[in-house]
């Protein structure tokens, strides 16, 4: 995914550091804003899974630092609930300004908590997604209980969060302390999706209850079953991510335009260097994501492209079975083929030291289900041979390439 780094002034006049990630071909069909969590910031792993997983359906996402905190300017100890409300509607209006009006607001833990209140604030959005969000703010005050007492009496108080030192005034307490969640969600008439963890420990899933409770229809719960708070585990981010993004087609306006300009049948599309391998591929108008392996330093985000190989190998040579032993009118109920791709040394070869006698070898296993004879089932396997990506693999090939002209 694209991604582009920006900057935008404040609930407290302060320069808060975003970006906006883009879906692969550049057009998104929405735009999302997503708060994180209380004293995370954009750049938390999870954040960076659950934003993968909306821009690859073809969303755009801003995600910004709230006041001193990651890259942003500010002291985090000047902060509090209502100025992550404020900047949460302020990183809204710069989208409306510079792109196009946010249509939902997706917010992890107080993040969360926040969105809630501050999509009544704009009326472009049409929906919400809280993962791990508190009902009411000041839940987030038993993180510091040991140090309540303390900021009371002197104002304010170091406070260790997740290994972390943190300054937290009274003013602090006195905002959390002064909201009331609850009665502004029955207020709202607007589309929310809660997800929680029955096995949240910061975050008790009754807290997804009582949103659920006070919020009124079309609301959506998803239960984040084995995640932790954090979402520690790649798996549950992403599939937040994805989640929320289905979800959303019935909320919000998909009108999806292509920007990339290409006359080929397929175009693909890496970042920058922190994506490592991940590339967003459209091809023939569909998206897809191609990546490597944990094990050789990939995200694993989707198949090899070795595996995109073997797959159009696989779906070839099942579709043309398909359309066999339909126009035969054979009763084929199911077909499966299973492709292998490696390198070894061909049994015929008279050379085996030499690595250039090794060849490319794909095996395939194909298993036919149906009322067939063994006769049928032989017909079958020689029709396999004529899968045309079959054909093309074993004819001569030839790859030419050339730089594109953008004058």
């Amino acid at each position: 995914m694209k991604r582009e780094k920006i900057t935008f002034k404040g609930s407290q006049n302060t320069e808060l550091s975003a970006e906006i990630h883009f879906p692969a071909d550049d057009y998104p069909h929405n735009y999302i804003v997503f708060a994180h969590c209380f004293t995370c910031n954009k750049n938390l792993n999870a954040v960076r899974n659950i934003i993968l997983g909306l821009t690859k359906k073809g969303f755009a996402v801003l995600s910004f630092d709230f006041t001193g905190l990651g890259q942003s300017e500010g002291d985090f100890a000047d902060s509090n609930f209502s100025s992550n409300i404020e900047d949460i509607v302020l990183a809204s209006e710069y989208l409306e300004k510079k792109y196009s009006s946010p249509t939902m607001l997706v917010g992890h833990s107080l993040g969360g908590a926040a969105v809630l209140i501050a999509a009544a604030k704009i009326d472009s959005v049409k929906a919400i997604a809280t993962i791990g969000a508190p009902a009411q703010p000041d839940h987030v005050i038993h993180l510091i209980k040991n140090k309540k007492e303390e900021i009371i009496e002197s104002g304010e108080a170091e406070v260790n969060i997740g290994g972390r030192s943190f300054k937290i005034k009274k003013q602090f307490l006195d905002d959390l302390q002064s909201k009331d969640n609850l009665s502004k969600i029955e207020e709202l008439r607007k589309s929310i999706l809660i997800l929680h963890s029955p096995q949240d420990e910061t975050v008790d899933i009754s807290n997804a209850a009582a949103i659920y409770e006070r919020a009124h229809h079309p609301k959506s719960f998803i239960s984040l079953d084995q995640a932790d708070h954090l979402l520690s585990e790649k798996e549950d981010s992403i599939y937040s991510g994805e989640v929320i993004a289905s979800w959303a087609k019935r909320y919000v306006q998909f009108n999806k335009q292509s920007k990339i300009s290409t006359d080929s049948q397929t175009v693909a599309f890496i970042g920058g260097k922190d994506q490592i391998y991940t590339t967003q591929i459209i091809a023939e108008g569909h998206h897809l994501v191609a990546d490597e392996p944990e094990k050789v330093g990939g995200n694993n985000f989707g198949t090899s492209p070795y595996g995109l190989l073997t797959s159009a190998l696989a779906a070839c040579t099942a579709i043309t079975l398909r359309m066999y032993a339909n126009r035969k009118n054979w009763e084929v109920d199911e077909i499966l083929v299973h492709v292998d791709h490696n390198q070894r040394y061909d049994k015929d070869s008279k050379d085996c030291e030499s690595s250039d006698s090794k060849i490319t070898f794909f095996d395939r296993t194909i298993e036919i289900n149906g009322n067939l004879d063994d006769e049928q089932k032989k017909r079958l396997i020689e029709i396999a041979n004529k899968c045309p990506v079959h054909k093309t693999l074993e004819s001569k090939i030839k790859v030419e390439t050339k730089e594109k002209d953008n004058n």
